[in-house]
């Protein structure tokens, strides 16, 4: 068994580095987990534990959403939480609207459920997660931070390829293990 998911790759710049520890470094003192910046992607199917022969089948149907895409740039975007401002849970920077990542996401979802992988029910909502939070002791100074950080851009990311990752659980951190890759067009 490995615990899998489908994503695009990240590679942050300076600038996407430097919006990251701004809100970084006024939140020290808070139990947040922040993802480390070279683990962070934006993902397109969590599979959770796999069966080994299973990695097969998701192998070859993620090939062919990616021969039907053309490389494509993204606008990574503004920054938000997921939960309420009273219990937020994850910090996230968006992806700009993009035609063609939804394409891409929904030509993968296809092709899975051919293989009988059925979708969850939530939608496709693109973004990167930043940081999960445990607990805060300023929720209001968070909002604040929050709210000064929240619109502008971040970053263009180009998208030549996607990957299928093994996610290795460690105390540490996730290690990130790149099973296959798949260029797009």
């Amino acid at each position: 068994m490995k615990r899998l998911f489908a994503a695009i790759k990240v590679h942050p710049s300076e600038t996407f580095l430097a919006k990251y520890y701004a809100l970084m470094r006024p939140l020290r003192g808070e139990a947040i987990k922040w993802v480390d910046p070279q683990n962070i992607h934006i993902t397109l199917r969590f599979f959770g534990e796999t069966p080994d022969q299973d990695i097969g089948g998701i192998a070859a149907a993620l090939k062919r959403p990616a021969a039907g895409i053309p490389p494509f740039n993204l606008d990574i975007c503004d920054t938000g939480i997921f939960g309420s401002s009273y219990k937020p849970r994850v910090i996230w920077f968006g992806i700009g609207q993009n035609e063609v990542l939804t394409t891409l996401a929904e030509n993968i979802k296809q092709e899975l459920a051919v293989i009988g992988l059925l979708p969850d029910r939530q939608n496709f909502v693109p973004h990167l997660t930043i940081a999960r939070i445990k607990y805060l002791t300023d929720k209001k100074g968070f909002q604040r931070l929050i709210d000064l950080h929240q619109s502008g851009p971040i970053h263009k990311e180009e998208v030549k390829e996607f990957h299928l990752f093994e996610s290795i659980l460690r105390p540490q951190g996730p290690l990130y293990k790149i099973i296959e890759s798949f260029e797009l067009g």
